[in-house]
């Protein structure tokens, strides 16, 4: 018996349906139109959008730019299918640097919509109207320069798309959470938004980090460090939040390439790499970061919707991003309080330099160790009940030592001194456990990682990609401690992993590395084991609670932490001290009120 699939023929697929299936890539809810409509406008050269939204999204959408305008002889032209005025050929799709290029957008929303675009060029006595239904179709309208794209009824002829969106005050949500993105990347231009014909949002441009501020809030950009670094074709700028700023979810985090916001697996990693040992719990860190490149070296075309990028050497934009960040989170420390690091600029084209270590400030013991004496002197007696807190003369602090001078223990636990702004408090035992972690990892960078050869090689079976992952990364393989070869197309043996690691399942090990060699080009897998490690080595050596200490061993403290990067966390990401500024103790007693 003949199947059914055999008798049907072979037939071309009319224009309308092909641009529903796209719709249907493209168009997946209200916000995908307000997305690829805002950027449209971007592209048009606009310098202030409108965006009209009602019952979020789904009765109508209304997009109205200042850009340059389409001439009336080119509205039909625009709603076709493949037009586009971005791209000519293969060597612009290669270096495209505009929000959008394939020229799918209005067509895929006209064949699911009713659309009506009113567009006037400089050089138009006034604006001109298509409809989506009769393209063919211009009319004379009113309008400044500019285009207005209108789009009603969305899913109106394809009903069952309908059934699959959600509330209106969730569509909504999405549509603002575009238009949010969009401005993060566009300071230089204004937005308004208005949903049911009630004002949401309006950002009149600005710097950079004021449009943080007016979108993320305050609170963002007071806790926020800046990031401005450069190498060869690769620049990072943007704003990181401070580890003690991390949130439960990861609601806020903007990455961009080129103006383009993504989401993309290798740099969300990076990111977090760079993270690691500085956030508490399964905490977020929040930020706003701009990559910016040669559009050569990366390609935007891997993704209906552009959410995702592909890097031509992912390698060296992952080590790139992770550094850059990496030695911005070294700045969270008493010393660099309120400041921000210094830029780092290389006009080398050799993307290679990122494999170098980040840079360490000198740690161990302050200078002024001989005036303040070393804190780890172990031979000090535990607190008694009765010994709950020291005394020492009041001191005068000054800009050279932030955290200021000490005046009491309080419970064995906390250390409280007196700076220039008022009172600090400072729990011991992180603030110990941060320097001594990172005076382990510094000393175990000054040295090359030391291998563990094994007295048995330990062999397991492996897929192809596995395997010729391992005979491509012979190198990078050595210089992360490992010697992996292959036995056969299907058999991998590990003869040595890195000594610090040595107790661990060598198979499980290996795998892990390959797997990050095989999607970041790098392995940070390492890295955080070798910080568990170090962590907890830090834990069990730092100053115990309830250990009494003296003035000068106090100071000592404050002084460490001032010459230690990261010292605002413990390895753990819980903060190590706190201020509290004269003003807010003259409101705790009411004083000027």
């Amino acid at each position: 018996m003949t199947s059914n699939a055999a008798k049907r023929d072979i037939r071309a697929l009319p224009d309308h349906l092909i641009s529903q299936i796209a719709a249907g890539e493209v168009i997946e809810r209200p916000s995908a139109v307000v997305k690829e409509l805002l950027e449209n406008a971007l592209d048009a050269g606009a310098a202030e959008l409108t965006i009209r939204l009602e019952a979020g999204g789904v009765k109508r959408i209304s997009i109205t730019d200042n850009g340059s305008g389409i001439p009336p002889d080119q509205l039909p032209l625009a709603l076709a299918r493949h037009a586009t005025s971005k791209i000519a050929s293969l060597s612009d799709l290669e270096n495209v640097m505009t929000m959008g290029f394939r020229g799918e957008a209005l067509a895929s929303i006209a064949s699911v919509a009713q659309l009506t675009m009113t567009s006037r060029s400089a050089d138009q006595a006034h604006a001109w109207q298509v409809e989506g239904h009769a393209p063919d179709q211009i009319a004379p309208a009113s309008g400044a320069q500019g285009s207005m794209i209108d789009v009603q009824e969305l899913y109106f002829n394809t009903p069952a798309r309908r059934k699959f969106l959600k509330s209106e005050q969730t569509e909504f949500s999405h549509c603002a959470e575009v238009v949010r993105r969009i401005a993060l990347s566009r300071p230089d231009v204004r937005f308004t938004l208005t949903h049911n014909g009630k004002a949401s949002d309006h950002w009149k441009e600005a710097p950079f980090e004021q449009r943080c501020a007016q979108i993320l809030g305050e609170e963002f950009s007071n806790a926020s460090l800046a990031v401005n670094e450069q190498a060869g074709p690769l620049q990072l700028h943007g704003l990181v939040g401070l580890p003690t700023a991390a949130r439960s979810r990861a609601d806020s985090q903007y990455f961009y390439v080129n103006g383009r916001f993504v989401r993309d697996k290798l740099l969300t990693h990076a990111v977090r790499a760079a993270y690691q040992d500085v956030l508490h719990g399964d905490r977020y860190p929040s930020y706003v970061i701009k990559l910016d490149l040669d559009p050569s070296l990366v390609d935007v075309n891997v993704h209906p919707s552009k959410i995702e990028v592909r890097f031509r050497d992912s390698r060296a934009v992952h080590q790139f991003v992770y550094h850059a960040v990496h030695r911005a989170l070294a700045h969270t420390s008493a010393s660099a309080f309120n400041e921000t690091p210094p830029p780092v600029t290389s006009s080398s084209n050799n993307l290679q330099w990122i494999n170098s270590r980040p840079r360490q400030t000198s740690l161990g013991i302050a200078q002024d160790t001989a005036k303040y004496g070393n804190f780890f002197s172990n031979d000090l007696p535990p607190a008694t009940a009765a010994s709950t807190g020291s005394w020492s003369p009041s001191v005068s602090a000054d800009s050279d030592h932030p955290l200021g001078f000490a005046l009491a223990q309080l419970h064995g636990i906390y250390v409280l001194a007196q700076n220039n702004q008022g009172l600090v408090l400072v729990d011991m035992h992180a603030a110990h456990e941060r320097i001594l972690y990172e005076q382990f990892k510094q000393s175990l960078e000054s040295e090359s990682i030391q291998l563990q050869p094994l007295l048995i090689p330990v062999t397991f079976i492996a897929d192809a990609v596995d395997v010729a992952t391992a005979e491509e990364n012979q190198e990078t393989l050595a210089t992360l401690g490992f010697d992996i070869a292959a036995m056969s197309p299907t058999t991998l043996a590990v003869r040595a992993i890195p000594a610090l690691l040595k107790n661990s399942d060598a198979q499980s090990l290996a795998r892990d590395v390959l797997r990050d060699l095989r999607e970041f080009g790098g392995s940070h897998l390492l890295v955080e084991r070798r910080n568990e490690l170090l962590g907890t080595l830090a834990c069990h050596t730092a100053v115990r609670a309830n250990r009494q200490l003296t003035v000068i061993e106090m100071n000592a403290l404050l002084r460490q932490m001032e010459a230690t990067e990261r010292s605002d966390q413990c390895n753990h990401g819980r903060p190590t001290w706190v201020q509290l500024a004269v003003s807010d103790l003259d409101k705790l007693f009411l004083r000027g009120q």
